[in-house]
């Protein structure tokens, strides 16, 4: 990891968190994969006893970055840290924005083989535009906006029979609104209705729609998927 630029005024604050580097220059990979599996080993069997569902998000950028190691990275990392403690109530939280930066990360292979294992307890779907060689920013939903293929992704998820909650996660700032940044609101919006769509989508190819005529077929899919109910559907946006 080379060095970047800073604000005016904020050269000791990039000095400090240098010296912080340092204290961790020493710790690699395995480090970080023993740590966690002591974490694990205390609170999995708690987690069992009161049916609490861990969900490791993760690293963003899934790289290595200031020379300090990062191990939730890809999937063959993926199914290391599962098995540190093989229990259902280890899992992921898949996000297809932070591991889908690494365009090696092939989201809808991965969706399929950790959700068909029933590891998958809580999906980030979002998409990012590469824009170089480690290089990417964050973009619409919308498939065609960016460089990962959200309607694939969310075939995936439907086609493991996947129940958990999903969220659209980080929005652009659109429509002159101001607020924290990743999070704008109007954005998430349209990202949750977009992604409804193409849930609905895929449970229409799934089953006919006619079985039930007095029922309006999105009240169908938001009953099945309670994540995108149309009152719980802003819930999921908010960090």
């Amino acid at each position: 990891a080379g060095d970047f630029e800073m604000r005016a005024g904020s050269r000791s604050a990039w000095t400090e968190l240098k010296k912080l580097f340092a204290q961790y220059a020493s710790v690699s990979h395995e480090d970080l994969f023993r740590n966690l599996q002591y974490f694990l080993k205390a609170v999995i069997p708690v987690c069992e006893q009161y049916d609490v569902k861990l969900a490791i998000h993760p690293d963003d950028p899934p790289w290595d970055i200031f020379g300090l190691p990062r191990i939730c990275t890809n999937a063959e990392n993926v199914r290391r840290i599962l098995s540190l403690v093989d229990s259902p109530y280890n899992g992921l939280t898949l996000c297809s924005g932070s591991m889908g930066s690494n365009p090696c990360n092939d989201i809808p292979a991965m969706v399929r083989e950790f959700g068909a294992q029933g590891r998958i307890h809580f999906a980030h779907v979002r998409n990012i535009r590469f824009t170089g060689p480690g290089q990417f920013e964050e973009a619409a939903h919308f498939s065609g906006d960016g460089s990962l293929d959200l309607y694939e992704i969310m075939k995936a998820y439907h086609d493991v029979g996947f129940d958990g909650y999903i969220r659209p996660d980080h929005g652009r700032m659109i429509w002159d609104e101001q607020g924290r940044a990743g999070y704008g609101l109007y954005d998430r919006a349209l990202g949750a209705v977009y992604l409804s769509g193409l849930w609905e989508r895929w449970r229409r190819a799934a089953s006919n729609p006619l079985q039930n005529p007095k029922e309006p077929p999105h009240l169908s899919v938001f009953r099945q998927h309670p994540a995108l109910t149309p009152g719980a559907v802003f819930f999921p946006l908010f960090p």
